[in-house]
């Protein structure tokens, strides 16, 4: 089913190294996994990572994460997506990707993250990188929208963090960062990775 899907990401990432799909998987998604999302209490600060260690900085990053779970429902049904990608572009493209991970940030009013790039420097951990988005009737005014640099830092695109839009790149090719959200603002950041 998601076979032209697929197809349509892999031919991106070769010509492009990124992509931006709108009305991308089943629309009634998004809004069970942002339901999922909400009832959730156990969202933690988000750190960043530099020279092997994980801090907390929030004048460079304010959202809050839970990562994503296999649970026989919602959780389950994205990461089936996610892992059918994985499973594709290792065969396509020979990647060697090993797995992948995923959380749900929600940015409150007024958070935001700086711009930065996915993999770690000489380190070849993070290979893909996919951002989906949950938010139901987004405005152009809300914020939050995601910007997207190429690796000379010119600017490429700027995303609508609209409901059901995917937004897929080569996490060491393209720094980008979120704008400050002016209303609470939900997705799944996740990244393919080849670790060893």
């Amino acid at each position: 089913m998601n076979e032209k899907l697929y197809s349509k990401i892999t031919d991106a990432l070769v010509d492009d190294g990124y992509i931006i799909i709108e009305n991308a998987l089943n629309s009634e998604l998004p809004i069970q996994l942002k339901n999922f999302a909400s009832s959730q209490t156990d969202f933690k600060q988000a750190g960043i990572s530099g020279a092997g260690d994980l801090h907390v900085d929030t004048s460079r990053r304010r959202d809050k994460i839970h990562w994503l779970d296999e649970d026989a429902s919602v959780q389950s049904e994205y990461l089936k997506f996610a892992n059918g990608l994985k499973n594709y572009l290792n065969r396509e493209l020979f990647l060697g990707l090993s797995y992948y991970e995923s959380h749900f940030a929600i940015y409150e009013e007024g958070d935001f993250y700086e711009t930065h790039v996915d993999a770690f420097k000489n380190s070849k951990n993070r290979a893909v990188t996919t951002v989906y988005y949950l938010n139901d009737e987004w405005k152009e005014n809300d914020g939050g929208k995601l910007v997207v640099y190429d690796e000379d830092k010119k600017f490429l695109a700027k995303v609508l963090p609209k409901a059901n839009t995917l937004v897929v790149f080569l996490s060491n090719k393209f720094p980008h960062e979120v704008l400050p959200a002016k209303r609470k603002r939900y997705s799944i950041a996740g990244w393919f990775r080849v670790d060893r």
